[in-house]
């Protein structure tokens, strides 16, 4: 999905002056085509991540169109304050991109682990919260999150996640994508978990279970006129995220449907990290299976809320 990503905002910065990239310290030659491109408006920040979303706040209420980006526990985590003061107090458009989210950075430990990014920023004000499933979502709201009037943070993963879709979908922030049609069961997702999703489809349906995919990529705001609809017809639906079971798609979905209260028979199933750090190291294959987020653990426990 990096790969996706500098050639797209490569692509936007060439027909926008007003688009800046500032790095982390990361991604220095990923970016060379973006540097020719648009030569004086690539700043590497170097390891001061605070720093580097202040500098992005200033540059967004100067009229330009400042993309963050490094790897995700960084741009989000450490620098918490910054995005709520700085970037979202002032409503300035800045887009906040953080790779290698969940744990695409598996091996090099908790550090680089990013389980917890959607439940913090879904929190702030005006913040949107988007999480593409594959390279064509991201370029798609790579587009979007440059035209809103607010600040925008895309977590995306790092390399090698398939593409879900076979051209461009109607696509919308905060509204969701249907990947496959189903009338047994629901399966929700948000990021590159989702591919997990169409796999775990395919396992149900070689049993009869007919399943439903939705890429819900916007985690704020939610697609709310989709989730009703969603509720009001499947008798379980499962809601996936490589993330903390709290406070992300799963939190957001849980909180509009006891405030509405939608689908009071069905059953909602919680597929993400535990509330523990990792003590190991392990592939990032090892950890969606230690999770839950691998497709047949997925599958088996959809056939059994059924």
């Amino acid at each position: 999905m990096r790969n996706a990503f500098a050639d797209e905002l490569t692509r936007l910065g060439s027909a926008d002056p007003r688009v800046m990239l500032l790095s982390g310290d990361i991604g220095n030659k990923l970016f060379d085509k973006f540097k020719d491109a648009a030569p004086g408006r690539f700043i590497n920040c170097g390891i001061g991540e605070a720093n580097m979303m202040g500098m992005a706040a200033g540059l967004a209420m100067n009229g330009y169109r400042p993309v963050v980006y490094t790897i995700a526990p960084f741009t989000t985590t450490r620098c918490f304050e910054q995005i709520r003061v700085d970037v979202c107090y002032h409503r300035a458009p800045v887009t906040i991109v953080g790779t290698g989210a969940g744990i695409s950075y598996a091996d090099l430990g908790p550090t680089h682990h990013s389980l917890e990014d959607l439940a913090i920023l879904r929190t702030l004000p005006g913040l949107t919260v988007v999480a593409p499933a594959d390279s064509i979502e991201l370029r798609l709201a790579m587009r979007q999150a440059l035209c809103q009037d607010g600040p925008v943070y895309v977590r995306i993963g790092k390399k090698g996640e398939p593409d879900l879709h076979d051209g461009d979908p109607a696509f919308g922030l905060g509204r969701a994508l249907t990947l496959r049609e189903g009338t047994d069961v629901c399966l929700i997702g948000a990021g590159t978990i989702v591919a997990n999703l169409v796999k775990a489809a395919d396992i149900l349906a070689a049993t009869g279970i007919s399943t439903r995919v939705e890429s819900f990529h916007t985690v704020k705001p939610l697609d709310e006129a989709r989730l009703a609809e969603i509720f009001a017809r499947y008798p379980a639906v499962g809601v996936a995220e490589e993330h903390g079971r709290i406070g992300g798609l799963f939190g957001a979905i849980a909180e509009w449907r006891a405030t509405c209260g939608a689908g009071a028979q069905v059953r909602m199933l919680a597929f993400g990290a535990p509330d523990e750090f990792a003590h190991v190291i392990g592939s990032r294959d090892y950890f969606r299976r230690k999770f839950g987020l691998a497709a047949e653990t997925i599958a088996d426990a959809m056939a059994g809320a059924l």
